[in-house]
């Protein structure tokens, strides 16, 4: 079965889960293990043996019974699969506090992620470069991603005009839109969109500490 084919039938959640397994596995790696089980893998990470061995079994993967994983094998399989081997272009929109720091963080291009360039409407910005990284004025996006020809459009803008960026990078000929924004922007069925709300996930947390104080 191809690459393709595997991702149309793979839950979300499992494909969520398989990054947790990929770290976990290349730390093994650097402590020298060789082979990893489903059982070995769920002493550390709090996911059932019985589920993180049917989350692979949707990967082009296959260990051998009391032997487990190649780990070799194991992680370069999750890599290709979860996208981390081929590199994708991405802009972002909105160099704020948050938006800057993503554009100074080089390590999403070791998971295959390159931001090849900024935009924003302040002037003390426009013209700037972060971590190398260019920021242009917003109104030139259409321009230039016909040379960057970005797939991905990362979106950290003020969350009132979230939807109006959104649909300005998918007229400029953006595929996927990463959002930090708490705003739930709308999307044509044939965009990729991917929710990131800190805010979120700040009051997931908050809510569960107040419930274990009292």
């Amino acid at each position: 079965m191809d690459r393709d084919n595997y991702h149309s039938r793979i839950p979300e959640p499992a494909l969520r889960r398989l990054p947790w397994y990929l770290s976990y596995i290349k730390l093994l790696k650097k402590q020298g293990y060789g082979k990893v089980s489903s059982t070995q893998i769920a002493q550390k990470i709090n996911v059932s043996a019985t589920q993180i061995a049917k989350d692979l079994s949707y990967v082009n993967v296959s260990g051998k019974t009391r032997v487990g994983y190649d780990i070799d094998e194991l992680t370069a399989v999750l890599e290709d699969f979860l996208g981390f081997k081929r590199m994708h272009s991405a802009v972002l929109f909105g160099v704020g506090s948050l938006g800057a720091a993503l554009l100074s963080d080089s390590g999403l291009e070791q998971y295959g992620l390159k931001i090849y360039a900024g935009f924003d409407v302040d002037p003390a910005i426009v013209g700037q470069k972060i971590n190398k990284i260019p920021v242009f004025h917003s109104d030139d996006f259409a321009l230039k991603n016909k040379k960057l020809n970005a797939q991905i459009g990362i979106l950290t803008v003020p969350p009132d005009i979230a939807q109006e960026v959104a649909d300005f990078m998918i007229a400029g000929g953006i595929e996927a839109i990463w959002n930090f924004t708490p705003f739930r922007i709308r999307v044509p069925e044939h965009i990729v969109l991917q929710n990131t709300s800190l805010y979120a996930h700040l009051a997931v947390m908050f809510n569960r500490l107040v419930k274990d104080d009292e």
